[in-house]
């Protein structure tokens, strides 16, 4: 049964169905506007930066540490996580031994990011470490017996894998059979049996450290901590100039907002230390990269996730997968730029070939969800339904094709995702063999379901967390997957999808979009997932011109009742239900839009993206 659109009991401005289906509500509920009332009146702050902090659950005798997030406030003892112990001490005997360290990393931002830090901070001990990231086409995800055979052949004794291993008993057995012992820190969903390593993982299930929001460079950022004071007490640092571990928080920052990890508690004081550390522009790598990606005035979490993360990627998904850890550890600036050029170029490349998948996955997905066509079929130029968005009886999206690109398969997973607001699957077929990555949707646990489709046999191999998952699966199971998934997900995700409304944090007007005000909201960022990007009503404005520009983006110029102008953009929305209702004319409309800081030309000035809109 298809899932019912939840309207809301009072609809925020009378928007019941706004362009995109959606009805628009107030964040806060009457607890809500209390507790924003209680803070503004204890605070001091503003009437809307008291509703901003409601409406993330802020407390008001917390308001002042929530604007001022502290990494000594919040981080936890990092033996409280499970094996971190045995971790600590096996790594601690790896550097006073001199013993070459194996470092084995994902090929996305966070396995970068992980790998460069712990590499990083062995190179200070004056350790011996080899470092390698798989490559994806050849190698696939996670540790390999051949890539271990390699670094046993190397003298390696110690092997460490970042944001990966937690499922790798076969590559372990092999490490144990050549003489190498095994750490792994990860953060991925863990099965209940693990193979023979030691994990460091928070959300492995018999952790109760409460740190499972942590991505992989989070987990090894608090596994330095523990390895650092080991050797404090050792004396080692008396002969050593010991690190200043803080130096890091810039990759530990990069690697959590790219992997989508929640920006709450300690998560969002590492962004925001991060973002502080990365101004200063003391790293050649990310210097260089924000310097081709075009990134200017102060860096801000969607840089990171929008500008800097592609970039890194891009290496893994269609070129060198080493790359993003070879500029982190770049000292050079010649080499870093060069590095920085060729992830840029291939990012490039990337876009063009996501915008072909896309096309091609979004035909499949309307054929699947319409007709209950096959699947796994090439559809490249079918006229698409002018509303992705209407309910369909299918809860989880699967595509996939034979000549797709297994790097960018994550990419159309996120875009179907976002087009039909289910899960959403897009796979990579060679021969019988699919691999493929998946999104989810809030309160739609992904990596669980998966976890559990591998114990039953429906994939060869599995894994993620709750947002995002990989899978390897044959063919002839598709359909069983498909039906595994629907029974398993489909009343979670219906009961997801009610909440799917629209919720604003407050009203404002074309005029009081301020710089001076932007910048004191944005005192409650970094916003990202966990930490909601507010959006404001701006209610009667009339809209007066509509201007296409660029690869379907359109800007769009507002005045208020009182004459103030403002002028909105709206990203790949030209052949959307949202441009579509633009398209219908100009007159007075009920506006939704978020708000930052632009910084073009060295003068702040306000950035309006538009996210819906109803006509009044």
């Amino acid at each position: 049964m298809a899932a019912e659109r939840a309207i809301p009991e009072r609809a925020f401005l009378g928007v019941a169905s706004s362009a995109t289906g959606k009805g628009w509500r107030d964040r806060l509920d009457e607890a809500g506007q209390a507790r924003a009332l209680t803070i503004a009146q204890h605070s001091g702050l503003s009437d809307l930066m008291s509703r901003i902090l409601a409406g993330r659950d802020v407390a008001p005798d917390r308001a002042e540490s929530f604007l001022d997030p502290t990494l000594r406030g919040l981080l936890p003892d990092p033996f409280t996580l499970t094996a971190m112990e045995a971790a600590t001490q096996r790594l601690v005997a790896a550097i006073l031994r001199r013993e070459t360290v194996a470092i084995f990393g994902d090929y996305d931002v966070d396995g970068a990011c992980s790998a460069a830090l712990l590499a990083e901070f062995l190179d200070h001990c004056g350790t011996p470490r080899l470092l390698h990231i798989p490559d994806r086409i050849t190698e696939g995800y996670g540790p390999n017996t051949e890539a271990i055979r390699a670094f046993a052949h190397q003298g390696a004794k110690l092997l460490v894998t970042v944001d990966c291993g937690t499922t790798s008993f076969e590559p372990f057995a092999e490490a144990k059979k050549l003489g190498l012992d095994t750490i792994v820190l990860d953060h991925h969903q863990a099965p209940e049996n693990l193979p023979e390593a030691i994990v460091v993982n928070p959300n492995r299930q018999d952790d109760m450290s409460g740190q499972g929001a942590l991505c992989a460079a989070g987990v090894v950022f608090l596994t330095l901590i523990a390895v650092n004071r080991a050797l404090r007490q050792s004396g080692f640092w008396r002969e050593y100039p010991e690190p200043d571990l803080l130096l890091g928080t810039d990759l530990v920052g990069l690697a959590t907002v790219a992997d989508v990890a929640p920006l709450t508690g300690l998560n969002r004081a590492f962004v925001v230390k991060g973002l502080a550390l990365m101004k200063t522009r003391a790293r050649p790598g990310l210097r260089a990269l924000a310097d081709v990606a075009g990134v200017n005035g102060p860096p801000r979490a969607w840089h990171l996730g929008f500008l800097l993360g592609p970039r890194i990627n891009a290496g893994g998904r269609i070129g060198d997968a080493a790359l993003g850890a070879k500029l982190m550890l770049e000292r050079d600036d010649l080499q870093a730029g060069l590095i920085a050029a060729e992830l840029d170029r291939l990012n490039g490349e990337r876009q063009i070939l996501e915008k072909s998948m896309v096309e091609q996955a979004l035909a499949q997905a309307e054929l699947t969800l319409q007709l209950d066509a096959p699947r796994i079929s090439g559809v490249p130029d079918m006229r698409l339904s002018k509303d992705r968005s209407r309910e369909h009886p299918t809860s989880v999206v699967i595509v996939g094709g034979d000549d797709w690109q297994p790097g960018i398969v994550g990419l159309v997973a996120s875009r179907l995702k976002e087009a039909y607001g289910r899960p959403a699957f897009a796979l990579a077929f060679t021969g019988d063999l699919a691999t493929g990555s998946a999104r989810s949707i809030a309160g739609v646990d992904l990596g669980k379901a998966v976890r559990a489709a591998v114990e039953r046999g429906l994939l060869e191999k599995g894994g993620g967390h709750a947002m995002a998952a990989g899978v390897t699966i044959k063919r002839e199971k598709l359909d069983a997957f498909q039906a595994f998934l629907e029974e398993a997900l489909a009343e979670k995700v219906a009961q997801a999808r009610k909440n799917t409304g629209l919720s604003i944090d407050g009203l404002l007007t074309a005029g009081a979009c301020a710089p001076r005000m932007v910048e004191e909201l944005e005192k409650a960022g970094p916003f990202g997932a966990g930490n909601p990007e507010p959006v404001f009503a701006l209610p009667d404005h009339r809209i007066t011109e509509v201007i296409p520009f660029g690869a379907d983006h359109l800007r769009i110029r507002v005045q208020a009742g009182d004459g103030a102008k403002l002028e909105l953009v709206s990203f790949r929305s030209a052949q959307t239900a949202l441009g579509q209702a633009l398209g219908q004319g100009r007159g007075r409309a009920h506006l939704a839009c978020s708000l930052s800081l632009d910084h073009w030309g060295g003068k702040p000035r306000v950035s309006a993206r538009l996210v819906d809109m109803a006509w009044v």
